[in-house]
């Protein structure tokens, strides 16, 4: 076993598993503490590498590309501080992390570990349910379904055409950039009818407008793996499109679509009214009140 132990967390590798376990010190991001615990499969690792400094090295792990939906999901995207194959060690323990990283190195040789991207995803991402509440609203993701419910402060639009409820099984792909605290990020549900479409986030029923506190947008990204860990993996993709439609988990038997209650399409109709208005006060272009409306209309 090669373990090391910081403030900043714990990596222990028993040669088959990189377990990677963030630390409690107030220090580390939240979204490293939330995300949790996160066991490294041999197979998912391209490389290891110890970067001393003078203060505080630095543990990185880089994973085969396609391996951690986490990963592909953020596109890079994610704050070096709150990356979670990111480790900071101090100075009296490189000797420690280049052990640990050696370690790791070896087993890559000897298991002859390829470094060629994976065609399936080696990482699960977060267990579902997962709920987070941002600047635009909640979204929460149960396994196969997405919901949005709107804050008070979201667009008139959004809260027009009222809750967002997903199936994952109309997905083609999650996009996501967070708040940067400069300029602001978004959480979009492309499905494949709303794939071309141009809203801006701060309008469009199916994207989250990230404004808001930093610290807790970041938090969507949760939700971002947990959905992409369910769709078909990026190698399966042509262009926008996936070339087979997205399936629920198989381990999620599919369920009947629960009748809508008795006063569901008088709430449609007061949306529809309120959007014909917004689209003559000139609220609405004449685009977005199309948009807005397909999406009222297909709760019908």
């Amino acid at each position: 076993m090669a373990e090391i132990i910081q403030r900043d967390g714990t990596w222990a590798f028993d040669g088959t598993t990189v377990r990677i376990t963030p630390g409690l010190h107030r220090s580390v991001p939240l979204f490293r503490q939330t995300y949790g615990e996160i066991a490294v499969p041999l197979e998912a690792v391209a490389s290891i590498v110890f970067e001393p400094e003078r203060k505080r090295g630095r543990l990185r792990i880089r994973l085969r590309e396609g391996a951690d939906p986490l990963l592909h999901a953020t596109g890079g995207r994610l704050p070096d501080t709150a990356d979670p194959y990111r480790l900071a060690v101090d100075v009296d323990r490189a000797g420690v992390a280049e052990y640990v990283a050696e370690e790791i190195r070896h087993a890559l040789l000897l298991d002859q570990i390829p470094k060629e991207p994976t065609k399936t995803y080696l990482l699960p991402g977060p267990p579902v349910p997962v709920s987070v509440r941002s600047s635009d609203g909640t979204v929460s993701f149960d396994g196969t379904q997405v919901r949005i419910d709107w804050s008070d402060t979201a667009d008139r639009v959004k809260r027009a055409t009222g809750p967002r409820i997903i199936d994952v099984g109309d997905l083609v792909q999650v996009e996501w950039l967070p708040n940067s605290g400069y300029e602001d990020g978004f959480l979009r549900f492309v499905t494949r009818e709303t794939v071309f479409s141009k809203l801006p986030p701060e309008k469009d029923p199916y994207a989250l407008d990230l404004w808001g506190n930093t610290r807790r947008d970041l938090l969507t990204a949760l939700v971002a793996t947990a959905v992409t860990a369910r769709l078909p993996h990026p190698s399966t993709r042509t262009g926008v499109e996936y070339t087979d439609r997205p399936q629920p988990t198989a381990s999620v038997p599919p369920q009947a679509t629960p009748p809508p209650p008795p006063d569901h399409h008088d709430v449609l109709l007061r949306r529809l009214r309120e959007l014909g208005e917004l689209h003559r006060d000139g609220v609405l272009t004449d685009e977005e009140f199309a948009m807005t409306k397909a999406v009222v209309l297909r709760g019908f």
